[in-house]
């Protein structure tokens, strides 16, 4: 089938001499992986390995095939030319932990979810134009629960002494999954943080660890293809 859809690069990894296999995360048909044959030694044409930077929204011409096989691209234009993702090296760090990230989360038998398409194409434009982003992965983190369904349960906020991360709610008693004292308190302030909140609240190196640490279990326990990033060492020493 032929579609144009605007699409979110994921990863790019090298094929034989020549090729790549890029995973873009659609909006028309959610993720989606191609064979881009020769594009390592194709100096001129319609798809360009330039294109394919981790994160990078491009407009594309692709053929999908059945669930299972390797699709193809026939045209591709970047929709959102990058000011700074490129030459940031803190930027960079984000973009390639985010990316890793979603790739181990989001698979293709999952379809289409356009709620989180709009999520990501919006965070990354807003990664891009904006300086103090210390602290952008761990709201983007919390605030991407909300298109995979598991956004903590807020209700028992104020009366909660804890917080069940294998629950995704406050409860008051403690347990293997419980967080509180210090550790609750941080949560609790990182998920009343927006976007646009984030030049004003700021973590210490130690507090944006806490709650990394608490994230990243809670993503465990609610989605059994999770793995813990590879990319995480590189960006804690780039954020120190």
């Amino acid at each position: 089938m032929q579609v144009n859809t605007k699409a979110i690069v994921i990863s790019a990894v090298k094929y034989g001499d020549s090729s790549l296999i890029v995973k873009c995360y659609t909006h028309q048909d959610g993720l989606k992986s191609y064979l881009l044959q020769g594009i390592l030694k194709r100096k001129k044409g319609k798809v360009n390995k330039s294109l394919f930077f981790p994160l990078s929204i491009l407009q594309i011409n692709a053929s999908h095939n059945n669930k299972g096989s390797l699709n193809s691209i026939s045209e591709a234009r970047v929709l959102h030319p990058f000011l700074t993702l490129h030459v940031d090296l803190i930027k960079q760090s984000i973009v390639f932990f985010v990316s890793e990230f979603l790739s181990s989360i989001i698979s293709e038998e999952e379809g289409e979810n356009e709620v989180l398409f709009d999520f990501l194409e919006n965070t990354i434009v807003w990664l891009d134009h904006h300086n103090h982003v210390a602290n952008f992965h761990l709201v983007f983190l919390i605030q991407l629960t909300k298109c995979l369904g598991f956004y903590p349960d807020t209700s028992h906020q104020e009366k909660g002494y804890f917080f069940d991360l294998s629950e995704g709610k406050y409860v008051n008693r403690n347990g293997a999954n419980v967080i509180q004292g210090e550790a609750l308190s941080l949560f609790n302030q990182a998920l009343g943080i927006k976007f646009d909140e984030l030049e004003t609240r700021l973590f210490s190196k130690n507090q944006r660890a806490i709650v990394l640490d608490i994230l990243l279990k809670y993503y465990q326990l609610h989605l059994s293809s999770f793995r813990r990033p590879k990319s995480l060492e590189i960006l804690s020493k780039i954020l120190e």
